[in-house]
C-alpha cells in the first residue's frame, strides 16, 4: 500500500481539494491508504478529529472513491506533528493544501506548508482549491 498523509486544517474547501487530489492518483482505490491528520493547536473544548467537518468531508470523498482511510490527531506545532507522523508511518507522500498569503503574511505568521516542504525527507504534494470555487 502507498501511504499518504493529508494534513487537514479547518477549511472544508481545502480538505476536499486534498481528497480529490489523492483520489485522482493512479489506481488510488487499490493502492492508496490515506491518513487524514488534524493538529489541534488550541482545543479548549476537547474536540476530536472525528468532529471536524473538514476531516469528515475529506473522508467521505475518499471513501466514495474507494480509498482506504484512517484518522489521526495530535496537538502541538502542526508542521512538526505532520513531519513526525510521516516519519512514524513511513509515508510515501504528504499532501497539504496551500493558502494564498501575502509575502508579509508569510513572514509574520509563518507557513505550515513551507515548513513541511523545507524539512520533509519525503515527497510533499501541495494542492489548492480551484479558483472557480472561491
Amino acid at each position: 500500500m502507498y501511504e499518504v498523509i493529508l494534513g487537514i486544517d479547518d477549511s472544508e474547501r481545502r480538505a476536499i481539494a486534498q481528497a480529490e487530489t489523492v483520489a485522482d492518483l493512479p489506481n488510488a482505490a487499490e493502492t492508496v491508504h490515506a491518513t487524514l491528520f488534524h493538529d489541534f493547536t488550541e482545543n479548549p473544548t476537547g474536540a476530536s478529529v472525528h468532529q471536524m467537518a473538514s476531516v469528515r468531508r475529506a473522508k467521505e470523498h475518499l471513501e466514495e472513491a474507494g480509498v482506504a482511510v484512517s484518522l489521526q490527531e495530535s496537538s502541538g506545532d502542526p508542521a512538526q506533528e505532520i513531519l513526525a507522523l510521516a516519519e512514524e508511518r513511513d509515508a510515501d507522500l504528504v499532501c497539504l493544501a496551500g493558502r494564498k498569503r501575502t509575502p508579509a503574511g508569510k513572514a509574520v505568521f509563518g507557513s505550515v506548508t513551507q515548513e513541511v516542504i523545507l524539512n520533509a525527507n519525503r515527497p510533499v504534494l501541495v494542492c489548492s482549491p480551484s479558483e472557480a470555487e472561491d
